[in-house]
């Protein structure tokens, strides 16, 4: 997806000409801007006003920066509010809403980052799980800037390096305001778990059976389903939709009805597949589509 206007600094992206964002967000209509999928790893740019989202779940962590107007929204039972500058971190799993908190609309930019990447640029340190960062709005100079070198250039594509870089460096900064205690001598099979994770991906429109992962993983499901969690941040069945909604995604993307693109991405019917997409992103694939074709 193309258009993202090049004028743009990472001095527009801290807050620094909030004013002139306000003015364009308030001008333009609501819609949302995707850069290629690298790796796992979506960024998109997103304005909106009232109300984007309804309450959903991401099996991603979700890291942004509002540019422009107020981000309000419902974490973890309290009602937060991201100003411009401020960076938002959402856990993985965790229901959570969104929209406009003023009547000048939001801005904001957002990379969502598979939790099995943070998992692998931590490395050793934290072989038992992931961090879980309790304040979902974070004001630090340093998150901040690792953040903007991910987001200024959306769009263009990352390229392996600076992708692996800015994973080391987001991965430490979560750790960094983690609230996750040190973990236990709890030593995780990841091959065994990527291995399930790649079929689950790569067959997401085929049925498949847990003790096919079983026998992938070489342990038993109660087992995979701990470390499975650990490792991906939600659970193998979970996990298996959500691909199965990228793939919805990508089959609306390229023109694809809502019924065929349900069918093709292995929901038994639209309806079934609707009802996952609300849940998993807030808002109908329909309006999705939507705001996807006004942002072109």
């Amino acid at each position: 997806m193309r258009g993202f206007q090049r004028q743009e600094t990472a001095g527009d992206l801290a807050g620094g000409r909030a004013g002139g964002l306000e003015r364009l967000c308030s001008q333009e209509p609501d819609g949302i801007k995707a850069a290629p999928e690298e790796a796992g790893i979506e960024r998109i740019e997103a304005r909106f006003r009232g109300n984007g989202f309804t309450p959903h779940r991401h099996d991603t962590y979700a890291i942004g920066l509002t540019l422009s107007g107020v981000q309000s929204f419902q974490y973890r039972g309290e009602e937060r509010a991201s100003m411009p500058g401020q960076v938002i971190v959402i856990h993985p799993d965790e229901l959570h809403d969104g929209g406009a908190g003023t009547e000048h609309g939001l801005r904001y930019r957002m990379i969502y980052v598979p939790p099995e990447k943070i998992s692998e640029a931590l490395g050793s340190k934290e072989a038992g799980g992931l961090p879980f960062v309790t304040s979902p709005v974070l004001s630090e100079p340093q998150f901040r800037r690792d953040l903007i070198d991910a987001l200024v250039d959306i769009d263009r594509e990352m390229g392996p390096l600076k992708r692996d870089c800015l994973l080391a460096d987001l991965a430490a900064c979560l750790k960094r305001h983690s609230d996750t205690p040190s973990p236990k001598k709890k030593l995780l099979n990841r091959p065994a778990l990527q291995a399930c994770g790649d079929l689950l991906r790569e067959c997401c429109d085929e049925p498949i059976a847990v003790e096919t992962l079983e026998d992938i993983a070489q342990m038993d499901r109660f087992t995979l389903s701990r470390q499975f969690r650990s490792y991906f941040g939600t659970s193998p069945h979970r996990y298996l939709i959500m691909r199965r909604l990228d793939k919805v995604k990508t089959e609306l993307a390229a023109g694809a009805s809502l019924a065929d693109a349900a069918t093709s991405s292995g929901f038994s019917d639209q309806s079934h597949m609707t009802r996952h997409f609300n849940r998993a992103f807030g808002m109908s694939p329909g309006h999705w589509r939507r705001l996807r074709s006004a942002a072109l």
